[in-house]
């Protein structure tokens, strides 16, 4: 599988950004993909994320103003930023997990598990 990111760049808090995720090389049928961020010092923090039934999960700190979706059958995994914080400057990754969607410790899967891209920065003015 290959994962490749885009979209990243500069925004002003309150601005909007929309990063992109090229999905390839996987023929699965139950997954789990999604978008994780970490900033330096920081943990790596769980964004969001759209399992192979259609359902999706949020971080509470970006429900409500980050949105993921999943274009068939291009495979290409979307997540738009409205209203971005400061707080949202990282490093954010796309990443997919052979399983179902497993929320633990703020991750939508162990990570472990996980194959991810090598990530898009995003960085916010205030």
């Amino acid at each position: 599988v290959r994962l490749v990111e885009s979209g990243g760049g500069s925004v002003q808090a309150g601005g909007t950004l929309t990063l992109s995720c090229e999905v390839s090389e996987y023929t699965l049928s139950t997954y789990c993909m999604g978008w994780f961020r970490q900033a330096p010092g920081k943990e790596r923090e769980g964004v969001a994320a759209i399992d192979s039934d259609a359902s999706v999960w949020y971080a509470d700190s970006v429900k409500g103003r980050f949105t993921i979706s999943k274009e068939n059958p291009k495979d290409i995994l979307y997540l738009q930023m409205n209203k971005v914080h400061t707080a949202d400057a990282a490093m954010y990754y796309c990443a997919i997990d052979y399983r179902r969607c497993t929320i633990v410790a703020g991750m939508f899967g162990p990570p472990s598990y996980m194959i991810a891209g090598q990530g898009t920065q995003v960085t916010v003015s205030s």
